[in-house]
């Protein structure tokens, strides 16, 4: 079998076999097969060049996946375990990637880290799990984290309140605020530092009057002999302060 024909196409390269074959491959296959000098291809050489062909396809894919954003080792890895590639070509592209700087899991998790501060509202924790979850070391996750700026995180926080705040108009401070520490916690954020930004910020004063008297009238219906009682726990349960309580039934003179 002869090579009879070699062209460029973009950023491959196109042979042309004797046999009517095309066969579409990059350069590294070209060259690292002596094709621009020798023209004869013979079977073990025409099956080299296939899997030649395939790791370079892949590694391609690899690049491109590698240019939208910085990957983890893991990352890389799982994706070519769903590629058709044998395990030893997987590890020899690993190291390779590695070599060249393409994989480093230190300058990745920096990198993660940033984005995720300056690009989102994911808090120091989240991002530590998901860090943990690409199998990124320990002592790189921490380097990472202890770069970030604390005031940037009391910024996130604050936003997150006043967004949580103003989006809520039938709960209570003290119901509203427990649903906005739940919900900083569920973002990684620590306890302690939602609950510090959360006693200094200043909530809106509600009027909540029409909360009460809806739960009043459902008590009302039920009938029960400790109405009194029960209204009132009721009403505790649902985030309304001992004062509030004891006006609001004042008012009702029950």
């Amino acid at each position: 079998m002869k090579i009879t024909k070699i062209s460029k196409t973009g950023s491959k390269y196109k042979l042309v076999l004797d046999s009517g074959e095309i066969i579409t491959t990059y350069d590294d296959v070209i060259l690292n097969n002596n094709l621009l000098f020798s023209k004869r291809i013979d079977k073990k050489l025409l099956e080299k060049i296939y899997s030649d062909n395939n790791y370079y396809q892949i590694y391609n894919k690899v690049l491109k996946l590698i240019s939208t954003r910085l990957r983890s080792e893991y990352e890389i890895e799982e994706y070519l375990t769903k590629t058709e590639i044998t395990a030893q070509d997987k590890q020899k592209m690993l190291e390779n990637l590695k070599e060249i700087g393409l994989i480093n899991d230190r300058n990745f998790a920096k990198a993660y880290t940033n984005d995720k501060i300056n690009l989102s509202l994911d808090g120091p924790e989240k991002i530590v799990k998901n860090l943990k979850h690409m199998h990124i070391q320990d002592d790189y996750i921490n380097e990472a984290i202890s770069n970030i700026d604390e005031e940037i995180v009391k910024s996130h926080i604050d936003k997150i309140i006043t967004k949580k705040a103003k989006a809520n108009t039938k709960d209570t401070i003290t119901m509203l605020k427990q649903k906005i520490l739940n919900y900083l916690v569920n973002q990684g954020y620590s306890k302690e530092q939602a609950m510090l930004n959360l006693e200094s910020y200043s909530f809106p004063k509600k009027d909540l009057t029409d909360e009460m008297e809806k739960i009043y009238q459902k008590q009302i219906k039920k009938k029960d002999k400790n109405f009194k009682q029960k209204l009132k726990a009721k009403l505790y349960s649902k985030g309304f302060t001992i004062e509030e309580i004891n006006r609001f039934i004042e008012s009702k003179s029950i």
